[in-house]
């Protein structure tokens, strides 16, 4: 019941993959003025993201690397989901980059031209490296834009992730899962009754006992059980509480202010962060989409 988690790399680091979530809906906003000055080209652009552009070319060559990597695995999206997906990697990677631009951080010609030396060195000569930008669609100057924002974003999706801190107030507790309502009421008497909660969640779950570990709030993958345990002291149990995977009841156990989070929960809590982030972010900035 605990929250599946995907590595938080997935999730910003698109800019050779092509992965990403899909932008909810398609409509352009346009909430806040725009904070930084408009792209000064006269060639077509796709995207707007407070007043910073990203070519049109950009936009089709990263939609075709992404056409190209579902083919490769085999994946079967709409071309209305792979234009979202393209718009919002690039809508992200553009609010990441203008908060690093804007907390001070900057990533000169220097510092562009070593990462681009250290990739014709793993990747064999300036030759291969040049065969592999004009299969991916990059041209030396776009790919030394992407390559900019690149680093700007990771830069600063670490400075979201990593504020995230190592302890929070977690809570150890097992739980008796079951299907139906008859069942949970039963579960439930016997308990009013007296039966010991551990003696009848190992009936239930003859592995675990129901265990559950310790977690933070916004690591179980069922929101209204998470709640409720949270909302009951060491040593009291839940009444039943109905979600989307069955019926349950969940005594907590102990109750920590300050638990070390575990790898997963932490990287649980980070994506959460930098998701929220993101959302806040898109809220309050001026973003036009500007192809159909």
């Amino acid at each position: 019941m605990k929250r599946l988690t995907i590595p938080i790399l997935i999730i910003l680091m698109f800019l050779f993959s092509g992965c990403g979530k899909n932008i909810p809906g398609a409509t352009p906003t346009e909430t806040a003025p725009a904070a930084i000055p408009a792209t000064p080209t006269s060639l077509p652009m796709a995207l707007r993201v407070n007043g910073e552009g990203i070519l049109l070319s950009e936009y089709e060559a990263e939609l075709t690397r992404l056409q190209q990597a579902q083919t490769t695995l085999g994946q079967v999206t709409t071309p209305e989901e792979q234009r979202n997906r393209v718009i919002q990697n690039f809508t992200d990677q553009l609010l990441l980059a203008q908060a690093a631009t804007q907390a001070g951080f900057g990533v000169d010609d220097a510092t562009i031209q070593a990462r681009i030396d250290k990739l014709v060195s793993d990747i064999g000569g300036i030759d291969k490296l040049t065969t592999w930008q004009s299969a991916n669609g990059y041209t030396d100057e776009s790919f030394r834009a992407a390559l900019k924002r690149a680093i700007l974003t990771t830069w600063q999706r670490d400075q979201i992730i990593n504020s995230v801190p190592t302890t929070a107030v977690q809570i150890h507790a097992r739980q008796i899962l079951v299907q139906d309502e008859a069942n949970a009421s039963a579960a439930y008497s016997q308990l009013q009754s007296g039966l010991d909660f551990a003696t009848l969640a190992f009936a239930y779950d003859p592995v675990l006992g129901g265990d559950l570990g310790w977690f933070p709030v916004g690591m179980l993958t069922q929101p209204e059980v998470e709640a409720a345990a949270f909302a009951v002291q060491p040593g009291e149990y839940t009444e039943v509480v109905k979600s989307k995977i069955g019926y349950h009841i969940v005594f907590v156990i102990e109750r920590d202010p300050a638990h070390t989070l575990s790898i997963d929960a932490r990287r649980t809590l980070q994506e959460k962060t930098l998701v929220e982030w993101l959302d806040a972010s898109r809220a309050v900035s001026n973003i036009v989409v500007l192809v159909p």
